[in-house]
């Protein structure tokens, strides 16, 4: 479990590197980025399965797993991008950014998990240090001009978080089957793209390797290694751990020469990194489940 759990991680890790690439990317809109990056995410997963073992090609796929990853890859980027078109950025991404939150009150549902007090409070702790680094230690203002917005983000962080309960429901389904959901989310996001957005491709060759960072890592080697985590590894902590994303983000901006150091960001790294720990203190105590013998991907 701890593994898997480590795995899923890696994904969070990933994901930090997102706001650093998108804005190396340039002038891309964001529905055309993600057509492309997840096309990149495509090749990813089909390079993958030449190292990996051959799929049993008489196992039949439910429809319901078809369902479930494509509205959790597109479903989640589309309501994403039309909250930040519908209200303010700071509001849009907090109330988008309760999906760890969710995934742990949720992981009292699934067959096999038991919810204890650390796993939530660590949770809520991670969601206070996400508030102090997205607001920049400021208030928040949540207006009703922008209650569609909200609503969208809303959309966002129940669809992801349903995504990453629903997919541990299906342990024997491959983690290669996450190819086909970057293929459909790379249509859908062109279609989107053809129908709202006017085409602005990167500009050099610094903005398109950003793109291809993107598409390897981000977009994609993260989206397999958070199937294996969530499938086989410890929910509760990794939900909780998740809140590691914004404040690594924001590390790796501080490193990079775009944001600077302060004390509001040492008190959501405290905030954060002591939620994860305290979600996590029965990790490596705790028999693993039922559900974690699902065949690897």
């Amino acid at each position: 479990m701890a593994r898997a759990t480590l795995i899923g991680f890696s994904a969070v890790a990933m994901w930090a590197l997102l706001a650093l690439l998108t804005d190396a990317s340039g002038q891309v809109p964001p529905f055309l980025l993600s057509a492309i990056t997840f096309s990149i995410g495509t090749g990813v997963g089909l390079v993958a399965r030449l190292f990996m073992p051959a799929a049993d090609k008489s196992q039949k796929i439910p429809p319901q797993v078809w369902l479930i990853g494509i509205a959790g890859l597109f479903g989640y980027h589309f309501f994403y991008f039309t909250a930040l078109r519908n209200a303010p950025a700071v509001e849009a991404s907090l109330i988008a950014y309760l999906w760890p939150l969710l995934i742990v009150l949720g992981s009292a549902l699934m067959p096999g998990e038991r919810l204890a007090w650390n796993h939530v409070v660590g949770a809520l702790l991670g969601l206070a240090g996400t508030v102090l680094i997205v607001t920049k230690g400021g208030g928040l203002a949540f207006d009703a001009r922008y209650a569609f917005g909200y609503a969208m983000a809303a959309v966002c962080a129940v669809l992801w978080s349903s995504y990453s309960l629903l997919s541990r429901r299906f342990p024997s389904v491959p983690t290669s089957i996450v190819t086909w959901f970057c293929a459909a989310t790379a249509v859908l996001s062109l279609a989107c793209h053809l129908a709202l957005e006017e085409t602005v491709l990167p500009d050099g060759v610094g903005q398109w390797l950003a793109v291809l960072g993107l598409g390897l890592m981000p977009v994609g080697a993260a989206f397999y290694a958070w199937d294996i985590g969530v499938k086989r590894g410890n929910i509760q902590v990794l939900g909780a751990a998740s809140y590691a994303a914004p404040l690594l983000s924001t590390l790796v901006l501080i490193a990079a020469g775009v944001a600077e150091p302060s004390l509001r960001i040492l008190a959501a790294c405290v905030l954060i990194a002591g939620g994860a720990a305290l979600a996590a203190k029965s990790l490596f105590l705790r028999k693993p489940a039922a559900t974690e013998s699902g065949a690897e991907a």
